[in-house]
């Protein structure tokens, strides 16, 4: 494990309330943490009743993900931001996970969110945490895509299918589909036993390979992401259990 004390890092938290009005937070927390200290990267994410991008909407479920200057600025806002404080006092149930980058390639919203993380302390270069190709420990993942007006029922359809081999797949811990805005830009944050599961629903995956050759071909997406983590110092439970323990 890299030294992420000084260095930036990631961070993805995914909040329960009991009642549907959960939402009403997204906008009221937007101003905090545009303010928030040491906080690079930013996005308030409603999420989806399946394990993929889906249709359906939990209205009483929301994440945030989040790149930090350095570990110390995460601390601080778990310590001292009104957000933080709600989440104990008012949640149902909260998880936390704090990553360490191992690759990413594409833009969110036009940037790329991880360039921080990419330089080390003195303009270096900073190196991969370790991620062997046997496995190595959990993995963490993250997509997200910007679908063209165009595109967006032949998506739809295709979603199911990935939902179903996603719940197949033994190696993987959790899987959540998120939304930044509604039907058009989609997310997906995953957590897998070890890189191996990671390539086996990535390549052996009919259904998922069958999707990526119409992305492509096609042209489904405006903009796309794909970033992999080490996650380390998780918190908390999802759905009724912490996935990393």
């Amino acid at each position: 494990m890299t030294d992420t004390s000084s260095s930036p890092i990631a961070s993805f938290h995914l909040i329960r309330y009991d009642t549907a009005g959960a939402m009403k937070h997204m906008a009221f927390d937007r101003p905090l943490l545009r303010h928030t200290g040491g906080l690079l990267f930013w996005r308030l994410l409603g999420t989806g009743r399946g394990r993929a991008m889906s249709l359906g909407a939990d209205l009483h479920r929301w994440a945030l993900f989040a790149v930090w200057r350095r570990e110390d600025d995460l601390d601080a806002f778990l310590r001292a931001s009104p957000i933080a404080a709600r989440w104990r006092a008012e949640a149902s149930e909260s998880w936390q996970v704090r990553l360490d980058r191992v690759a990413s390639r594409g833009a969110w919203s036009g940037r790329d969110p991880f360039a921080a993380m990419s330089a080390g302390r003195g303009g270096g270069e900073r190196p991969a945490t370790a991620c062997p190709e046997g496995g190595g420990g959990p993995v963490a993942v993250l997509t997200r895509a910007s679908i063209r007006p165009g595109r967006l029922v032949a998506f739809y359809r295709s979603v199911p299918a990935v939902d179903e081999l996603l719940r197949r797949q033994d190696g993987c811990l959790a899987s959540i589909g998120m939304g930044e805005w509604p039907l058009a830009r989609q997310a997906t944050f995953s957590l897998w036993r070890d890189r191996q599961a990671v390539r086996a629903f990535a390549y052996q995956g009919q259904a998922h390979q069958r999707v990526i050759e119409r992305v492509r071909a096609h042209e489904w997406y405006a903009e796309e992401l794909f970033a992999r983590f080490t996650p380390y110092a998780s918190e908390g439970t999802w759905d009724g259990a912490d996935p990393l323990r």
